[in-house]
């Protein structure tokens, strides 16, 4: 699987078409593809509160997560096959979004004292339990607040691979 894609196309004609409301959702690194569907929002009266929606919610998607287990990792297995990528599942109801089982990828870096010293600050504070803990929240947090400038970047990326694709080597 080479194309952004493949893999979208591929579980449009293998999920089961009752599974979720509408096309899946793929991301994917290096490692792992992410599945997100949508499932149907519970019905609930007019006058349901927020919290009652997020805990019907929450109910939706565990009884997606029982109900379609034994499915789900078959097609799992399969996919992985095609793409040599972990294959992750997430639902969304309404707002409520809930990732299953999904990948943890260790990765190393070296840091010098200064950058140490602000993990070791998140540690002491009780932001982090870990070193670990404490860099992964500094990405996630980064993420977070500098998300269009991501997103800019990796549509430049995207760009950037059309553009060596149509290159002499081709």
């Amino acid at each position: 699987m080479t194309t952004k894609t493949t893999a979208e196309a591929w579980l449009a004609g293998r999920l089961p078409t009752d599974w979720f409301t509408g096309p899946v959702e793929v991301t994917r690194d290096r490692d792992e593809l992410i599945i997100i569907g949508d499932l149907a929002e519970p019905e609930l009266g007019d006058d349901t509160d927020d919290t009652d929606r997020a805990i019907a919610a929450r109910g939706r998607i565990k009884s997606f997560r029982e109900d379609t287990r034994e499915r789900r990792i078959e097609i799992a297995r399969e996919l992985e096959h095609l793409s040599g990528r972990k294959v992750s599942w997430g639902v969304r109801v309404g707002e409520t979004e809930a990732l299953f089982t999904h990948l943890a990828a260790p990765v190393m870096t070296r840091l010098r004292q200064s950058e140490r010293q602000v993990l070791d600050t998140l540690v002491e504070a009780g932001v982090a339990k870990s070193r670990s803990e404490a860099l992964a929240w500094c990405v996630k947090l980064v993420g977070e607040k500098s998300d269009s400038w991501l997103g800019e970047l990796r549509e430049a990326m995207a760009h950037v691979d059309e553009v060596r694709k149509k290159g002499p080597a081709a």
